[in-house]
């Protein structure tokens, strides 16, 4: 491919940085001949020829000019409508929509297959962080234990604003909203969904294996409270939103998106602000850590670029973990030590503890620390969503490991 001709859907905040990035790129070999939007006369901050933009998706994809799709638009479900019938014509793709690969990616890992095609996406996982292309490409499942950190950068700025400034939750959210950091319902964000998201798409690089976002326990920093910050902050620990994936055994595996305390000895410990921090660890090498802006304009917009530099060199992910014999299997049979704060909520007729290490009772709060099941987390969920409740997670795996 000499020289990569894209046709590009969506033109918000990433997709005119990747107009400005590749304006910018002296060897991107790469020119943006269509814009599909849904308003076309819209005035932009970004100034590019009126007639680059169009209304109609076909007028792009039957461009025969065309070889490359670029699709940022936030839209799921047109996504994945864009996404399939590229590749279905035989056209690549780069998508950066988490929302859209979480929940079609089996399918459309199957469509590349079977008409030859790439579609890339690591813009669709922390931003700059080349998170994907490197567990494709370096790390071996037989090898790799865990995949753990911060994928949420608007999570983190709030918890970041309140740990390392001292200020409330409600003050740090609203800065997060009036710094463009969080949108006006924030609750993607802050409730998890989208590292969730993202932790679906590593993990079948990680591991090989698609397991369905909602049949992984979820649970988010919107019910935080002062008195789960003291807490922490009488322990040394930092509350961080934290995503991982971790083999508990040769033949299993478990994820899940929480609240953590995580202690100053920890990497993502010190991934503050808008940051995100990804730790992979390995049975010979350890722990490397990958640190960077996960969202924003340009730090995605380079990912995008990457991606279609990538194509101009006919890259293509390969999967190869998918093939393996043994591939691990999902459990969520296994026990977790988790703190509880609650007030009013019967939590001990909503939750069964297989042991309780501490437990303290007040007017204002009170909490408990205990072992509970995964699974029985998952079976719960929906009594957990008490606006009186917050759940943190108290790190159990690799402990041995970190002295």
């Amino acid at each position: 491919m000499n020289k990569i001709r894209i046709g590009l859907f969506g033109f918000g905040v990433v997709g005119q940085g990747i107009f400005e990035v590749l304006r910018k790129s002296k060897n991107a070999h790469a020119q943006i001949l269509r814009i599909c939007v849904r308003h076309p006369e819209k005035p932009r901050t970004v100034q590019a020829a009126p007639e680059l933009f169009t209304g109609s998706a076909e007028e792009v994809l039957d461009d025969p000019r065309i070889n490359l799709i670029v699709e940022v638009i936030n839209d799921a479900e047109a996504s994945y409508r864009i996404v399939k019938e590229a590749l279905l014509r035989g056209i690549p793709v780069v998508s950066g929509n988490k929302t859209m690969l979480a929940q079609h990616l089996p399918e459309l890992i199957r469509i590349q297959k079977e008409r030859h095609v790439a579609l890339l996406y690591d813009a669709s996982s922390c931003g700059s962080i080349p998170v994907i292309r490197n567990l494709e490409e370096y790390y071996d499942n037989d090898l790799l234990l865990e995949v753990k950190g911060i994928l949420n950068g608007s999570s983190n700025y709030i918890l970041s604003r309140v740990f390392d400034h001292r200020d409330t939750y409600a003050h740090a959210l609203a800065q997060a909203q009036k710094l463009g950091f969080a949108e006006t319902d924030p609750s993607f964000d802050i409730e998890g969904y989208d590292s969730l998201f993202k932790l679906v798409i590593i993990t079948v690089h990680a591991l090989g294996t698609y397991v369905a976002p909602g049949r992984i326990f979820t649970y988010g920093i919107s019910t935080i409270h002062e008195s789960d910050i003291c807490y922490a902050r009488e322990k040394g620990v930092k509350i961080k939103l934290v995503a991982q994936v971790v083999k508990v055994s040769d033949m299993h595996f478990t994820m899940f998106v929480m609240p953590e305390f995580v202690t100053p000895s920890k990497y993502i410990y010190s991934v503050d602000d808008e940051y995100n921090g990804v730790v992979i660890r390995g049975e010979c090498y350890d722990r490397q850590f990958m640190f960077g802006k996960g969202a924003g304009s340009l730090p995605t917009a380079s990912s995008i670029l990457s991606d279609i530099m990538a194509r101009l060199h006919d890259y293509r992910y390969e999967y190869k973990k998918q093939s393996y014999i043994q591939k691990p299997d999902y459990t969520t049979d296994l026990t977790l030590k988790i703190y509880v704060r609650y007030r009013e909520t019967p939590i001990f007729d909503v939750l069964h503890f297989e042991r309780i290490h501490e437990q303290y009772t007040s007017e204002e709060s009170n909490y408990v620390i205990g072992d509970v099941r995964l699974s029985e987390l998952i079976a719960k969920r929906p009594a957990l969503g008490s606006r009186d409740l917050f759940l943190a997670n108290i790190p159990i795996f690799f402990l041995d490991r970190d002295n």
